[in-house]
């Protein structure tokens, strides 16, 4: 096989701190506090003050605590089908806080096929804070559609970039599963006829992808 160049795209693809710009960390807005509104309206004693007899309100309990371990979040068999060639334990991308946020990549070049797997989890105070993130996140993403029946609420997206007469073609799955985000990164080039795999290839590998980390999320749901 012949030494080809890398698109300036796809090399930038490959460099860490390009990584962490385009993962899921841009795409969510970060947690925020859950509102919570309570019934109880006793009448204060003679002479309690207002604050001392308020009832305290209670913080809906968390599905999920931590984050599972995402380089073990899809299985070897997906692995070899969606990126061909790559080492499938992954590369785990550093974070400040791995019980809210972590990622994990696989990229390989086959002949002259390039793909790239990410798979993001993030950890949110409550469902409703997942949600506001949800929203935002598909809003700016727009021209995607829903995927039923994956988690509480999932959307996918196929866009198609061409550089240096080089096609990539490349795939985003957004999930909210309870106070959970899951993001799913997915594309693909073809160096020697300068083509993408086709959407219907693409969108269907995210969203397999999206599957197994989900199901892996579920796994380590709290009791």
């Amino acid at each position: 096989m012949r030494s080809l160049p890398l698109p300036l795209a796809l090399t930038a693809r490959l460099s860490p701190v390009v990584v962490l710009a385009t993962m899921g960390w841009a795409l969510t807005s970060g947690p925020f506090a859950a509102t919570t509104t309570a019934e109880h309206k006793s009448t204060p004693e003679s002479g309690a003050s207002p604050e001392a007899s308020a009832p305290t309100a209670t913080t809906a309990a968390k599905a999920y605590a931590t984050s599972p371990a995402p380089c073990g979040s899809v299985s070897v068999a997906t692995l070899k089908s969606l990126v061909p060639g790559a080492k499938t334990a992954g590369k785990e991308i550093p974070s400040t806080d791995t019980k809210v946020r972590r990622t994990c990549s696989w990229n390989a070049l086959k002949g002259y096929d390039y793909r790239w797997l990410d798979v993001s989890y993030e950890i949110t105070e409550s469902d409703a804070a997942a949600q506001k993130s949800y929203t935002e996140t598909t809003t700016q993403k727009s021209g995607g559609g829903a995927v039923p029946g994956l988690g509480d609420s999932a959307y996918s997206i196929v866009n198609l970039t061409t550089e240096d007469k080089q096609q990539t073609r490349e795939g985003t799955v957004v999930v909210r599963a309870g106070n959970a985000l899951v993001t799913i990164t997915y594309n693909g080039s073809d160096f020697e006829n300068k083509k993408a795999p086709s959407t219907d290839v693409i969108n269907k590998g995210a969203i397999k992808a999206a599957k197994e980390a989900v199901t892996a999320l579920e796994g380590g749901k709290a009791a």
